[in-house]
């Protein structure tokens, strides 16, 4: 890094040059930092020939036209001209204006304002001998940067003023490549079709079009040949990151807790940026800021919290924002994963079932947390606040409760364990009693239906291991009795399709497993009609009494469900008629609303559908006109449209 400082230094001592350099890096890499902390303080102290030198710098970020240079420069000058100003900036210890002070100088100077009355000193306007020009983010332009190379030009060889450009020239590669890239491809076509190109058949179409708007748009050659004209040397910028990381680090120093954790594991940093595969600083300052949040809360509330459960955190925390934001992945690829128990999961059976559906997260963890042994790493609410910006308490308490609980793994119990942890970390001495355990586990049904499915998994596989002493068919038996006993009081399981995939044993699918998967599929609707009658049975208790509540648990719980299957259409009705007129509409509205929507997911339901309309037609025989009697008859008319919507939608399907 020094030697790079000293060839920028050179040119800066050169006695007379017509060219600018140009430093490349990178984005995120810390060049801007490099420029601002290692090479302006010292350029301005140097004294050549008597004179000393002002460094003048400039973003071009979101530059629009070359007009807005011209404004840039001017109030960076400004504070060469105006006394008053330049007393101020030192007495604050200010070096730059800021971009909001440049404005209010911009427009001072638009409407004629002048600076306490000071005269401008045209010795040191017109003098350029002793000012560093320097461009950034050359690449972030709005302007063509060709335009900009040839603005910047007539500094350098009318002028001869030293100029720094910092730019990435790989982006700027891209950008001059991908510019009006649909007017070019238009263009590109249409001279193709006038000269009788587009019929051939000798190249592909999408190559001719390339081949013809990099001849007829020679950007890229037009860039290199200013570039030959203007830039001397290129310098490529590679940060030290060991210097790097004490700047980043000192923005911390007013929290000496977490500055003292940081630089304590200030390998860990270092070492999970590298395994990132990316250069981004700017990724690494945002994902320590977003440590910040976690190292606090997580000291505020759970100050026992040990030092290796921080280390991980700090781990997963930099790790998620680079493979977040530096576009590695989708934002979604972590989204389905709730739990560190649900991880850990996923990782054993890829590595020890051979499930390779899950590529990705064994490869993030075998990359990150290589050589660092964690029994918990997996964070749902950091995942969650770098993804969406938000720190959701409850997750954060949710996730802090089973680290307290679980990170010990010998309170685990033995199935929790074998789910969570690859098998032959359990020693040898405690496999076989782990084994038994977990099988009484099963038999007396103590466990959640779709863990048995999982540990039969296992279990198969350890048999045909040789590494328990029961044959395949006597496991097999107590597993589906177990499941028997445990459907009594298990919960209905949701995602059992996504559950289901992590537990293909070697990638096949023998027939005692399927056999298993069938008996669970049918435990699992049983549960699924018990929790919907379950629900029925409570949503419905609410007509008419608390409607309200109806309403809300209804719209929430129940709108893609055949709610109405589960309850009795009688007394459905005797509800429903009870009720008042206004909540007779807008129950019928609802159910109009929701058939129009979820048709096909409310099917089952429909038989209930057709004996409510009946029983509401019967009722309104020989009863006299009143408001309630055509609010039902209107009740009764949405339902007869609802049931002949079913007909057409799914009769019609059912004839295809």
């Amino acid at each position: 890094m020094e030697d790079l400082v000293e060839s920028i230094l050179d040119y800066i001592r050169a006695d007379y040059t017509d060219y600018a350099i140009m430093i490349n890096g990178e984005w995120g890499s810390g060049k801007t930092y490099f420029w601002n902390n290692k090479v302006r303080n010292k350029i301005e102290s140097m004294q050549i020939n008597g004179k000393q030198y002002t460094t003048i710098y400039m973003s071009l970020y979101g530059i629009s036209n070359l007009e807005d240079i011209s404004k840039k420069i001017f109030i960076e000058t400004t504070q060469l001209m105006d006394k008053n100003l330049r007393k101020y900036m030192n007495s604050h210890g200010q070096t730059t204006i800021p971009e909001y002070a440049k404005t209010g100088l911009d427009m001072a100077n638009f409407f004629g304002v002048t600076q306490n009355g000071d005269k401008v000193n045209y010795a040191n306007f017109f003098s350029t001998d002793d000012k560093i020009l320097c461009f950034d983010d050359l690449e972030r332009a709005n302007v063509d940067v060709i335009d900009i190379l040839g603005y910047i030009n007539n500094f350098v060889e009318h002028d001869h003023i030293k100029t720094i450009i910092i730019c990435n020239e790989k982006e700027l590669s891209t950008k001059i490549k991908n510019s009006n890239l649909e007017m070019k491809t238009f263009i590109a076509t249409y001279l193709l079709d006038k000269e009788g190109a587009l019929t051939k058949t000798e190249k592909p179409m999408v190559e001719k079009i390339k081949d013809k708007i990099e001849y007829v748009f020679d950007k890229a050659n037009e860039y290199e040949r200013i570039k030959e004209k203007l830039i001397g040397e290129t310098f490529e910028y590679a940060p030290e990151f060991n210097y790097i990381i004490n700047g980043l680090l000192m923005r911390y120093e007013n929290h000496p807790e977490l500055i003292r954790f940081l630089r304590e594991n200030t390998g860990l940093i270092i070492s999970t940026f590298n395994k990132s595969g990316t250069r981004n600083l700017r990724i690494l300052k945002h994902a320590l800021n977003d440590f910040k949040k976690v190292f606090e809360m997580v000291n505020k509330n759970y100050p026992n919290t040990s030092n290796k459960v921080l280390q991980t955190m700090l781990i997963f925390t930099i790790a998620v924002s680079f493979e977040i934001k530096a576009g590695k992945i989708t934002k979604n690829k972590f989204i389905n994963i709730d739990s560190n128990e649900e991880y850990k999961s996923i990782l054993v059976s890829s590595r020890v079932l051979s499930d390779n559906r899950q590529f990705y997260i064994k490869e993030f963890d075998s990359n990150y947390y290589y050589n660092f042994k964690a029994d918990y790493r997996f964070f749902k609410f950091i995942e969650k606040y770098v993804r969406t910006r938000i720190f959701d308490m409850k997750l954060f308490k949710l996730d802090m409760e089973v680290i307290i609980n679980t990170v010990d793994l010998d309170k685990l119990p033995a199935y929790k364990r074998l789910l969570t942890e690859e098998y032959w970390k359990i020693p040898d001495d405690q496999f076989t009693a782990s084994m038994d355990t977990i099988l009484d586990n099963v038999k007396n049904g103590e466990l959640e239906l779709i863990d048995i499915v999982k540990l039969y998994a296992y279990f198969s596989y350890f048999v045909k291991k040789g590494l328990i002493m029961y044959d395949i068919k006597t496991i097999k038996s107590v597993f589906l009795n177990g499941m028997n006993i445990a459907s009594l009081k298990s919960k209905y399981c949701e995602n059992a399709e996504d559950e289901l995939e992590k537990i293909t044993v070697d990638g096949e699918m023998n027939e005692d497993m399927q056999e298993i998967l069938t008996h669970f599929n049918e435990l699992n609707l049983n549960l699924q009609e018990k929790m919907y009658r379950e629900k029925a049975e409570e949503l419905f208790k609410y007509i008419p009494m608390k409607m309200e509540v109806f309403y809300e648990k209804f719209d929430k719980e129940c709108m893609n469900i055949p709610i109405f299957k589960y309850y009795d259409a009688f007394q459905v009705f005797q509800r429903i008629s009870c009720a008042s007129n206004e909540d007779i509409v807008t129950i019928k509205e609802k159910l109009v609303k929701r058939a129009d929507k979820y048709t096909k997911e409310i099917e089952p339901e429909m038989k209930n559908i057709r004996q409510i309309k009946q029983l509401t037609e019967d009722y309104l025989k020989g009863k006299d006109t009143s408001i309630k009697t055509v609010m039902l008859k209107e009740f009764a008319k949405d339902l007869d449209y609802i049931l002949d919507k079913y007909k057409t939608s799914f009769l019609g399907r059912k004839e295809e």
